[in-house]
């Protein structure tokens, strides 16, 4: 942590000139918290009058803040000596990260755990999966993200009424002898094909060398999909690991902004009004980037996939249901019946949300006009594409292109950026 300054006022608004000393004790050598605190130092650019004093450790810097001449801080709170530090601090403190162990009325930023949970459950789904499965990590104070990820995981394959199965760690994920004997033993046990959300990245390439250890196939027998896509442990499992994208530089950034209001209320308060900071906030995911360990279709029905294939490379075809009944080689009535009954919803739904995926993907990856786009994912209007895509993410295609420019430089498909105004106050 830089040297630290004088003790300055808690709510510097009377002197426009005065900077804002902010500490973020956040895990560094975690991607997820380095990026958290990336968003952070994005909005101190912004604002251009903080001063930032970061901590390779949490605890560490946390326990080093007791008298720190500062005027707030963005913290990871792993345990209750951790919150109980920072309430001693008698700063304004905005959580990040969320854990059980947040003290009560001290504003969090986290993320959206059912919207991971339903993004999850539909990039399965829609892969023919029936059986479903999570593997969260070893229960701890600090994991309790981990409980909350698979309970909300758990509501959508229920909601469904499709069969669902739990495995949590009793072990640390560094002993690993310990872990593949657990996890050999569960996977052997699960019904087959069957689709795994992992808690995180991490966990999922665990998971994966489990796999291969007692000789199941994957995606065929089982299907993984991570959080976090950490593209280190994505690229070197074997296979490549599907992963949602979270979005921790907005988690960061809102952080940041909610922190400065409760540093400075007079600063953003219109007259009259006090400014309010929520107890909470939640940022959605940006959305799911598909790899090798889900790339498969419909595994427990060869026709159905033929169908979903010819969807998703001709999808700006107008393939009619007399087209897609010869490729599956079914007359229309039992195609329709068929599919309903594998994938959980009809052709038509299906054929939509593979238009709206692509004209998702072209508006994330190319400045191309919305009327191409249109035309490359199937619609046959702009007005049409904007009204099922605002459906599906919330925005309209020309708001999203910019949400997305704003906030993420990176590429991801299948985006869900769709509870924006959720994550602000009216």
């Amino acid at each position: 942590m830089g040297a630290a300054p004088h003790r300055r006022s808690r709510t510097p608004d009377g002197d426009r000139s005065a900077r804002l000393s902010v500490a973020i004790a956040v895990d560094l050598n975690e991607s997820f918290f380095r990026e958290i605190a990336g968003g952070a130092a994005q909005y101190a650019r912004e604002v251009g009058d903080w001063e930032l004093y970061v901590g390779e450790h949490a605890t560490e810097l946390t326990q080093n803040l007791t008298n720190w001449n500062g005027h707030g801080i963005i913290a990871r709170i792993g345990d209750d000596r951790t919150a109980s530090a920072l309430v001693e601090t008698r700063l304004p403190v905005v959580a990040v990260g969320c854990t059980g162990c947040v003290p009560r009325l001290m504003p969090q930023v986290g993320t959206d755990e059912n919207q991971i949970a339903r993004i999850a459950f539909d990039h399965l789904r829609e892969r023919g999966f029936t059986n479903f499965a999570y593997y969260g990590r070893k229960p701890a104070p600090a994991a309790h993200w981990s409980q909350a990820r698979g309970d909300a995981f758990e509501a959508c394959v229920i909601r469904a009424g499709l069969g669902f199965h739990r495995f949590t760690a009793s072990h640390e994920p560094r002993e690993w002898n310990a872990v593949r004997s657990e996890l050999a033993h569960w996977l052997q046990a699960l019904p087959k094909p069957v689709g795994i959300l992992s808690c995180a990245d991490f966990h999922g390439r665990n998971l994966l060398e489990a796999c291969r250890t007692v000789g199941l196939r994957v995606p065929h027998d089982i299907a993984v999909i991570g959080v976090d896509n950490d593209e280190l442990d994505c690229e070197i499992a074997i296979p490549s690991l599907t992963s949602i994208a979270q979005s921790p530089r907005r988690i960061g950034h809102e952080a940041a902004r909610l922190l400065d209001r409760a540093i400075r209320p007079d600063h953003f308060g219109s007259r009259g009004h006090a400014v309010v900071v929520p107890a909470r906030t939640v940022i959605p995911p940006l959305g799911v980037v598909p790899r090798r360990s889900t790339d498969t279709f419909a595994a427990v029905d060869p026709a159905i996939s033929r169908v979903i294939v010819a969807l998703r490379e001709r999808v700006d075809a107008a393939l009619s249901l007399d087209d897609l009944a010869a490729i599956a080689e079914l007359s229309t009535w039992q195609l329709r019946r068929r599919f309903q009954s594998v994938i959980g919803h009809s052709i038509r739904d299906h054929m939509i949300l593979t238009r709206v995926a692509e004209a998702e993907r072209l508006i994330s990856t190319t400045d191309l006009p919305l009327k191409v786009v249109a035309r490359r994912s199937g619609f046959r209007s702009v007005t049409y594409m904007t009204t099922m895509f605002r459906r599906r993410y919330g925005d309209p295609p020309a708001r999203y292109r910019r949400l997305g420019q704003r906030t993420q430089n990176s590429v991801v498909t299948g985006a869900a950026v769709k509870t924006e105004r959720r994550c602000r106050e009216s």
